[in-house]
């Protein structure tokens, strides 16, 4: 990485889509061109499913667009539907505040966090993990440092060259995720003796960890079970800064 190393006495790596925001890393896409909403959930429920790979869903959207997603396209769209759980804009300002590196690590889309917090919408990070299928002309107000996140398998690659990059050791490295694409990011974790947050947990989270034996530290929010699908009205009732506490002892540790 070629930025400064501030001292971080921990990180906070999560995802993003459906994890500390109800929305989905394609609904920028969704918004300009409607009638595309259905092959766009199928192609997200695929690679959160581990049923697709993340290039190949990429590849699959690329094809299905009629053109470049642009920043003003980028810009009504976060004007209209931008949108994160309650507290989660606190909960990274309680990050930042605490010496905490809050890295959003998702398949949601550079560009799409380049204009959020070009617009203000939520505090700069200093690095950001993210897709490069949609990515804009680099602006001051971007993160200090991008990792571009290929497959979802990059999630586990990128927390641990910023594990290194500022010397942060395994029992101060907290990982968050929602569904199955989070899985191999939790197998890291488990691996490197991280503590590990499923937030709003989807079935096919709970089914990967499960299956490789891989403990769910901490739910936090609406856990599914098979077959039922999302309530983001439930979801909503709850308050991402109810994290500080477990985070805290967490730490303590």
């Amino acid at each position: 990485m070629n930025m400064p190393t501030p001292k971080y006495k921990a990180v906070l790596s999560s995802d993003w889509s459906e994890c500390l925001s109800p929305t989905g890393p394609f609904d920028v896409i969704e918004f300009h061109h409607p009638h595309l909403a259905p092959a766009l959930k199928e192609i997200f429920r695929g690679y959160t499913g581990n049923l697709i790979s993340l290039g190949e869903a990429c590849r699959r959207i690329t094809a299905l667009l009629p053109g470049p997603v642009t920043v003003e396209m980028m810009d009504a769209y976060l004007e209209r539907q931008f949108a994160a759980y309650r507290g989660v804009p606190e909960l990274i300002e309680w990050c930042v505040s605490h010496d905490i590196l809050f890295l959003i690590n998702t398949t949601a889309m550079i560009g799409y966090f380049q204009r959020v917090f070009a617009r203000g919408l939520l505090p700069r990070i200093p690095v950001l993990s993210a897709n490069p299928l949609i990515r804009f002309s680099p602006a001051d107000t971007d993160p200090g440092e991008i990792l571009a996140l290929a497959e979802t398998g990059d999630k586990g690659k990128n927390t641990q060259a910023v594990v290194r990059t500022f010397g942060i050791a395994a029992n101060r490295v907290i990982v968050m995720g929602d569904s199955g694409g989070d899985g191999p990011h939790f197998e890291w974790a488990h691996a490197a003796g991280a503590f590990t947050i499923g937030s709003m947990t989807k079935h096919s989270l709970s089914a990967f960890c499960r299956e490789r034996g891989i403990p769910i530290a901490l739910r936090f929010g609406v856990s599914y079970g098979e077959g039922e699908g999302r309530d983001p009205e439930k979801e909503k009732r709850f308050d991402f800064m109810a994290l500080v506490e477990p985070l805290q002892s967490v730490l303590a540790r």
